[in-house]
């Protein structure tokens, strides 16, 4: 299974491009566009396992027309716990298969229709050696003695579901960190809005509405007129000279914001601070990171395996900042399995962790 989208060109992620193969059945390209409920292709797939590279990427959109499995097998996820130095698709085709995929349209637009016969072609291809990829997939694993490793990993991907909305998206603008107050940033956040809802309405992607360095650029120049945001690079093309007065006008909402209601500098975070402030704000905190990071670079080391796919780094700073009580072993393991990580990972790293908790 593999879905295309048109990143960069539409506003949102759905899928504008659906490639089936299965053994006995050929390879099937389904147009979601004219067919958006396709619940009638999970009735007859819902009993398999559902082959998938970068499965993240994939579900979300697939979930939108009907399209969940209830088994999985990620070649993606699969490739890094065998410890293969490249995942990508192409990469990992040729390490174990030896056939050369067919590059050039990855970056396409899918939601051109009718879309030509190269990118169908491009798009079958990416399904034509799926299945036999995780089967050699599964057969390293299984080499390596990390079959209930990836089984584990798989059942996580479907527990957890669609993916939260992120709270701030518009903090994500990149240049967002060279603005100095947070006047400039309820500007920006203003100005992000405006150019989110032209983008959806259109459903074009917003870098194509507004690029994120004009927005920036338009905060920190701070227009008072509109011909004044017209003398600015971008704001002088044909398309925005016709928005002029919704940039202009986001720009003054977000100037005439209240004190109390502009952005902070920052989001509140529940977690630790950045890993780059503990040595001064708790030094026995920064030597016990220290000492987990080095213990767990040895040990996905040992198992080639990349130390993010071991255990996740943010569950490593909370515990190493905050130690649970008393700092042993089975301490930490239901501190682990409490923060989401699985089976395997806890019991290979429950040891080195409470270790590091007594290094301070």
């Amino acid at each position: 299974m593999d879905a295309e989208r048109a990143s960069g060109y539409r506003y949102g992620q759905r899928a504008y491009l659906v490639q089936l193969r299965r053994a006995g059945a050929g390879t099937g390209l389904v147009d979601p566009v004219p067919l958006p409920d396709l619940s009638v292709v999970q009735a007859a797939i819902a009993d398999a396992e559902w082959v998938l590279h970068a499965a993240n990427q994939d579900l979300p959109c697939l979930a939108e027309i009907g399209l969940v499995p209830t088994r999985l097998f990620d070649t993606e996820l699969a490739a890094r716990l065998a410890g293969l130095p490249r995942v990508g698709l192409g990469a990992v085709v040729e390490s174990l298969l030896g056939f050369s995929l067919q590059k050039g349209h990855s970056a396409a637009d899918w939601s051109t229709r009718p879309l030509p016969e190269e990118w169908l072609v491009y798009a079958a291809l990416d399904v034509e050696v799926l299945v036999d990829l995780r089967d050699a997939l599964a057969g390293l694993l299984a080499e390596q003695g990390k079959t209930e490793w990836a089984r584990q990993e798989f059942d996580a991907i479907l527990a957890a579901g669609p993916p939260a909305p992120k709270p701030d998206p518009w903090r994500r603008t990149s240049g967002v960190h060279g603005l100095r107050d947070r006047r400039q940033l309820g500007m920006l956040r203003s100005l992000w809005q405006a150019r989110d809802e032209l983008a959806r309405r259109r459903d074009v992607a917003p870098g194509r509405v507004l690029p994120d360095a004009a927005m920036v650029s338009a905060v920190q120049a701070d227009p008072r007129t509109e011909a004044a945001l017209l003398e600015l690079p971008v704001f002088r093309g044909r398309a925005n000279r016709r928005l002029v007065d919704t940039w202009f006008g986001a720009l003054a909402r977000g100037r005439e914001l209240p004190e109390t209601e502009l952005p902070q500098h920052s989001r509140p975070s529940e977690g630790p601070p950045p890993a780059n402030r503990w040595a001064d704000r708790d030094p026995a905190a920064a030597t016990r990171l220290r000492a987990a990071r080095a213990a767990l670079a040895g040990l996905a080391a040992a198992h080639a395996v990349p130390v993010e796919n071991l255990v996740s780094p943010d569950l490593v700073r909370r515990l190493m900042w905050s130690p649970p009580e008393p700092r042993d072993a089975d301490t930490v393991a239901a501190a682990l399995c409490a923060g989401g990580a699985r089976e395997w990972q806890v019991g290979l790293t429950r040891d080195v962790l409470a270790d590091a908790l007594t290094r301070a």
